[in-house]
C-alpha cells in the first residue's frame, strides 16, 4: 500500500510494516544520459513484490536536470561529535542559497519512519554511486548526532567541543535509528567489455605497470563502507541481504540497459530471491520502535540570533581574530592552516597565482 506518514504517530506495534526502497544510480532519463537506470527498474519491481499489507515508500535519487542535489557532508564530526546535529542542520528545507535534496525529499523523516531500507545500486569505479555515498555521508548524524542544537547555539564549534566533555552528552549521543534493517543489492559488469583477454584495460599504452590478478574484483565489498556505517549505527545488515550480482559481462554499455536486464531470467531470479529474503527477514523481525529523538515530526528551531553570532564569528575569522582559546586560534598561531582570507570562496589556486593570501 502507499505510505501514510500519519501512521508514524501510532504505537509501533499498531502501525503497518513500512519499508523504504532507494534507487541509488545517478542516471535518469531527464538528464544527460537520456535513459533511466537499471536500479530504478529494480526499485519499482521490488515495490510490487512486497506484501500488500505493508506501506511501501521508495525514492529515486538520480540526477534530474535543474533539480537540487544532496548537499555534501561538511564533516562537523571531525570538529566535535556534538557539532553534528540530528537530523543534519548544516542545511535546511527551502534554503535558496544551499538547496538540499535530503531535506526537500524529507529523507530523514522517511528513513526514520521505515522499519527497513533496501538500497539498490550499481558499482561505479569500484565504489557506490556518488549520490548514495553522499546520502550516507549526510547520515553520519544518525550515529551519535546531537539532537539538541540549542545546546550549541545552532552551530557554535567552541560550545560543541565543550559539550562533548560534559556528563549530559552521554544521554543524548545515541544511535537514533537503531534497530532497523538495511539491505543492499549491488550489480556490476566488471568493465569486462573494456578489457583484453589478459583482463587489462584495452586502452592502455603501457599495460605492464600493474598485475590484473591483484586488482580488486569489484564485488559486494564496494559497498562495504555503507554497510559498516549502518552497523556502527545499530542498523542491522544481515550478511544474506548484502548481495552482489553480475550483469552484462562483456556487453557494450548500449546493450546493457534495464530492458536487457529485465529479459535476463537468471539475473531476475537472483534479484527476486533477494527481495523475498528481505521481506521474510523484516516480517520475522517485526516493527521497530522509534528512537528517543525522532526525525519524523521534527520541526527545526528558529536560529536567527544564533546565525547572527556565527556570522560575527565568521567575519572576525576573516581578518585573523578567531575566538580566544579556540582550536582555530591555535592553528593560526602555529601557522598550520594559513587560512586568514577575506573571501574564502576564492580557490586556493587563484590566490596562489596572485601571490597574495590576504584579499
Amino acid at each position: 500500500m502507499r505510505p501514510n506518514d500519519a501512521n508514524g504517530s501510532l504505537p509501533h506495534d499498531q502501525r503497518p510494516f513500512r519499508v523504504l526502497i532507494v534507487s541509488a544510480s545517478n542516471r535518469r532519463q531527464y538528464n544527460c544520459p537520456g535513459v533511466d537506470s537499471k536500479s530504478r527498474m529494480l526499485m519499482l519491481r521490488m515495490a510490487k513484490r512486497m506484501p500488500s499489507d505493508w506501506e511501501i515508500d521508495y525514492e529515486d535519487i538520480g540526477n534530474v536536470h535543474g533539480r537540487m542535489r544532496i548537499q555534501p557532508c561538511n564533516a562537523c564530526v571531525s570538529t566535535s561529535m556534538a557539532l553534528c546535529c540530528w537530523p543534519c542542520n548544516c542545511y535546511e528545507k527551502g534554503n535558496r542559497k544551499e538547496p538540499d535534496l535530503m531535506w526537500e525529499l524529507d529523507l530523514y523523516a522517511r528513513l526514520d519512519l521505515a522499519d527497513a531500507w533496501a538500497i539498490i545500486g550499481p558499482v561505479n569505479w569500484y565504489g557506490p554511486s556518488t549520490n548514495i555515498k553522499t546520502m550516507f555521508d549526510r547520515l553520519v548524524c544518525m550515529n551519535g548526532g546531537n539532537p539538541k542544537e540549542a545546546l550549541i547555539e545552532h552551530k557554535n564549534p567552541e560550545l560543541a567541543m565543550a559539550l562533548e566533555h560534559k556528563p549530559e552528552w552521554k544521554d543524548i549521543a545515541l544511535n537514533h535509528l537503531e534497530g532497523r534493517t538495511a539491505a543492499f543489492f549491488i550489480y556490476g559488469d566488471h568493465a569486462w567489455e573494456e578489457r583484453n583477454p589478459d583482463r587489462r584495460p584495452r586502452y592502455l599504452e603501457h599495460p605492464g605497470y600493474f598485475d590484473p590478478d591483484k586488482e580488486p574484483d569489484g564485488k559486494r565489498e564496494t559497498y562495504e563502507g555503507l554497510v559498516w556505517q549502518c552497523r556502527f549505527s545499530g542498523i542491522e545488515v544481515p550478511d544474506d541481504l548484502w548481495h552482489y550480482q553480475r550483469f552484462g559481462m562483456g556487453r557494450k554499455y548500449s546493450d546493457n540497459q534495464a530492458e536487457d536486464m529485465a529479459a535476463d531470467a537468471e539475473f531476475m531470479r537472483g534479484f527476486d530471491a533477494w527481495t523475498d529474503r528481505f521481506a521474510s527477514f523484516v516480517r520475522a523481525k517485526g516493527q521497530v520502535p522509534p528512537g528517543k529523538f525522532r526525525a519524523f515530526g521534527y520541526e527545526p528551531p528558529g536560529h536567527f540570533a544564533a546565525d547572527m553570532k556565527l556570522t560575527w564569528r565568521d567575519r572576525l575569522m576573516r581578518i585573523g581574530k578567531p575566538p580566544p582559546g579556540s582550536s582555530a586560534e591555535v592553528q593560526q598561531r602555529e601557522g598550520l592552516n594559513d587560512d586568514v582570507v577575506r573571501d574564502p570562496k576564492t580557490g586556493e589556486g587563484a590566490r596562489l597565482r596572485r601571490g597574495s593570501r590576504r584579499e
